[in-house]
């Protein structure tokens, strides 16, 4: 199973604001991190709701980090747009189906659950800070090769 393509965008989206440090309206992270501004906009709000960016209206408005990006994982931002922590397949999800009826006792439900709560776990531990740090250490790395 892989994230949704809302998902990932929603990680480009929090990474440019970890990146920038600073407020940019919705038309700029459009821009820069190659998202339609319509589905940028739907993708901010997902996020003001669940508390990972504030948004302010006006002249000055726009989004921004609602904590230090440090404290932002990537965990939260896929509980943030899927509604729910990763699941390697849907017969693990609370609301899942088993289409051979055999909920709770099948041998794959343990595997699947085992690797899924393995991602879940590192993506707790990986942090928008440390994406941007390895991100420039690579633009770093890319520019000495050349």
């Amino acid at each position: 199973m892989h994230l949704t393509l809302e998902t990932d965008y929603a990680m480009r989206i929090v990474f440019c604001l970890a990146k920038n440090q600073r407020r940019m309206d919705a038309a700029s992270i459009s821009e820069e991190m190659h998202v339609t501004l319509r589905f940028s906009l739907k993708i901010l709000g997902k996020l003001a709701g669940a508390g990972i960016v504030n948004s302010y209206k006006g002249i000055k408005g726009g989004y921004e980090l609602a904590h230090p990006a440090e404290e932002i994982t990537l965990r939260q931002v896929v509980e943030a747009i899927e509604g729910r922590s990763y699941a390697i397949s849907r017969c693990i999800v609370p609301d899942g189906e088993c289409s051979r009826d055999r909920w709770g006792c099948c041998s794959f439900q343990k595997v699947w659950r085992d690797i899924s709560d393995e991602v879940n776990a590192h993506m707790d531990r990986v942090n928008f800070a440390q994406l941007v740090q390895e991100d420039e250490a690579l633009r770093q790395g890319k520019k000495q090769e050349e």
